[in-house]
């Protein structure tokens, strides 16, 4: 059996300094032990609160080519949103998580609702102590006269990096928009290919003839980017 590996850390520290990594390799090698090999491992440095993932497109459409299994350490690895883990359970690939080595689709789905869940209860905690602290009048966030400079400054960066990121997104996604438009199909064949193989687009939508004509008209400044 061929398993393809998809591990996720949450911040660039931890991708640098392998923090978390080593603990999912382990996970995942224990896994495979006795049932096959590893061919390819693939890791993203993103929030699970994001379903723009380049990595793990790559890692499905490896999956697919090759018939293996994708196979993470822990299921909150991919995202603690059901949604978005019915959607890679449609995607064609088989997945399977190490610390539940014999889930089923249903179980898988089960999970992922108990972890949404649980990120749901977090979130809402977070703000009712928030709204509890403004009704005191604390003075919260960006709404502190002092930090509008500061506030100015994090728009101007958070905007950079959102452009860095789609950048990035359609350097990883290109290379497979040319392997189905190596047969000459229409703009519309391709985005449906890539929605059929669970390919988001860099804001987490699904792929349109437009959104596909954008992403091979930057064709060169990407291979700049790369290069």
């Amino acid at each position: 059996m061929l398993f393809v590996t998809y591990l996720r850390v949450s911040t660039d520290r931890q991708g640098r300094s392998g923090l978390g990594l080593e603990a999912q390799r382990k996970a995942v090698a224990d896994h495979v032990a006795g049932k096959g090999a590893i061919v390819a491992e693939y890791v993203e440095v993103e929030s699970g609160k994001r379903s723009v993932r380049p990595q793990l497109a790559r890692a499905l459409v490896e999956a697919r080519r090759l018939d293996a299994v994708l196979l993470i350490a822990k299921l909150d690895r991919l995202a603690r949103n059901v949604a978005f883990i019915a959607n890679l359970l449609e995607s064609g690939a088989e997945i399977a998580a190490a610390d539940m080595p014999e889930a089923n689709r249903f179980l898988l789905h089960v999970m992922a609702a108990v972890a949404e869940h649980e990120a749901q209860a977090i979130s809402d905690r977070t703000r009712a102590a928030l709204a509890a602290a403004k009704a005191r009048g604390v003075a919260l966030g960006w709404s502190m006269p002092e930090r509008r400079d500061e506030q100015r400054q994090a728009a101007r960066k958070g905007a950079a990096k959102n452009a860095q990121k789609a950048d990035w997104h359609a350097a990883n996604v290109l290379p497979v928009i040319r392997q189905i438009a190596a047969g000459g199909v229409s703009l519309r064949h391709i985005a449906d290919e890539l929605n059929t193989r669970g390919i988001k687009t860099a804001r987490g939508g699904l792929w349109y003839a437009g959104t596909v004509r954008n992403v091979m008209a930057r064709e060169k400044e990407i291979e700049a980017l790369a290069a």
